[in-house]
């Protein structure tokens, strides 16, 4: 039986005609939050209908399939699209016209990560490829590092205000003893005047 359907997969290329599409990158890296760009090509030909195009782009993981971006007669349907990445997926209409589809994927999430798989159909044949995405959690040291980065900031202004007091401290003191000799000049002066004023009554 598996063979019959491997069989069936290997000849229908053949039944409904040649068309290659080929993934632009078999592989992504991402972290959470990123943003990607999905990219398959396919082969046209300026006989084409537009209206007998049908894209079926899905993610498969966990051994579920979800979909991603469905385009049926020429026209985007978006009501098909899962849940999951509602708000998330924008296409490139215009390039589907040159044989591209590009599919912005946005606000990733570690649930994003599996095999997207995206089949065309044109009247002119049927073909398929995919690409593996792997979406992985942020950096979680961010966050620490500048947690560290403040308590510097405040160790440093904390060691400039006791730095400026001490020196308040030490002029103030140095300058209490010119007011001691200021007074004792001003005595001794006062005295020596009070003296001279007796001797001469």
């Amino acid at each position: 039986m598996i063979d019959r359907v491997l069989l069936l997969i290997i000849l229908l290329p053949c039944v409904c005609g040649s068309l290659i599409v080929t993934v632009s990158q078999s592989f992504h890296q991402a972290e959470e939050n990123d943003s990607i760009t999905l990219e398959w090509n396919f082969t046209t030909r300026t006989n084409s209908s537009p209206s007998l195009l049908s894209v079926f782009c899905d993610l498969i993981a966990d051994q579920e399939l979800s979909v991603l971006y469905r385009v049926q007669n020429g026209v985007e349907v978006s009501e098909l699209q899962d849940k999951r990445f509602a708000g998330r997926v924008w296409s490139d209409s215009d390039a589907l016209a040159e044989g591209r589809i590009a599919l912005q994927l946005s606000g990733l999430t570690t649930h994003d990560s599996g095999l997207y798989v995206c089949k065309v159909s044109t009247d002119h044949g049927y073909g398929s490829d995919s690409c593996r995405l792997n979406v992985t959690a942020g950096d979680l040291t961010q966050p620490e590092t500048s947690t560290a980065g403040l308590v510097g900031i405040f160790v440093g202004i904390a060691l400039m205000g006791t730095t400026v007091l001490v020196l308040f401290c030490y002029l103030f003191i140095h300058s209490l003893p010119k007011e001691q000799d200021y007074d004792s000049e001003s005595s001794y002066e006062a005295e020596k005047t009070f003296s001279a004023s007796d001797g001469s009554l």
